[in-house]
């Protein structure tokens, strides 16, 4: 084989390469653009959820701040309940098969 067949040979191969690179490049691209497709889809779903789900917290906030009121009347009723001692029960009742008295 000669040098100008060698050469020959080597530019086909070579421009060979170069279109299945072009291609296989080309496959990669149309697989990116489709990923990065889903992904703003995704992005739009996840940003209209949020959307709602900042509408119903504004929703419940008020009535938590309500319930916190509650709450801490509560908290002061119980602690009111709490400095008087409960009434000594004088039922008895049995606690492992012994008597005992509350």
């Amino acid at each position: 084989m000669n040098r100008n067949n060698l050469s020959f040979w080597m530019n086909l191969a070579g421009t060979v390469c170069w279109g299945v690179c072009f291609w296989w490049m080309h496959r990669l691209s149309i697989k990116q653009n489709f990923l990065l497709d889903q992904l703003r889809e995704q992005g739009k779903r996840i940003e209209k959820l949020s959307t709602i789900e900042h509408d119903l917290i504004k929703e419940v906030h008020p009535q938590v701040n309500e319930i916190k009121e509650g709450m801490e009347e509560m908290i002061a009723v119980v602690k009111e309940n709490a400095k008087t001692p409960p009434p000594a029960s004088t039922k008895k009742r049995l606690w492992f098969g012994h008597r005992t008295s509350e």
